[in-house]
């Protein structure tokens, strides 16, 4: 396997610079476990093995349980998930796949984010969402590896 070029964000070093604002923008925000979630999941449906790799081994090192990282794709009918972030894993699903129904991210899947999380929180949610989600997007484009240096 090989990527098609080098990462567009090594290539602009402003655009590394700026996504990486981004990705921490929030994170004194929201716990770092609903984080990772959300980044894993989106990770999930976009296919984006760097991101799965790099996801999941900084989950576990910072103490996630197998039995979390193991299904958060099945996180509905998996017992070891909080309310707030089955919300957020939901927001997560709505945002990623806005392209998916007519309305890309229903009030019923917004009001049960809003009953656990503040207005700051949501935007942390969204923003958290929309920077991983074009992480995975550069790197489904370019073919990033998972494992190779600069992916």
């Amino acid at each position: 396997m090989q990527a098609r070029i080098k990462h567009p964000v090594m290539v602009f070093p402003a655009a590394m610079k700026a996504m990486l604002a981004l990705s921490n923008a929030t994170a004194d925000t929201l716990p770092e476990s609903t984080r990772n979630l959300i980044q894993l999941r989106a990770s999930q449906i976009n296919g984006c093995a760097v991101c799965l790799e790099m996801h999941a081994t900084d989950m576990r090192k910072a103490g996630e349980t197998d039995e979390r990282l193991f299904t958060v794709a099945g996180w509905r009918d998996a017992p070891y998930f909080t309310d707030a972030e089955r919300a957020a894993l939901a927001l997560t699903e709505a945002t990623t796949r806005i392209a998916d129904q007519a309305d890309a991210v229903p009030d019923d899947i917004w009001a049960e984010a809003a009953e656990h999380y503040d207005e700051r929180q949501l935007a942390a949610l969204v923003i958290s969402i929309a920077a991983i989600n074009t992480w995975n997007r550069l790197n489904a484009a370019t073919r990033a590896v998972a494992g190779s240096p600069g992916a």
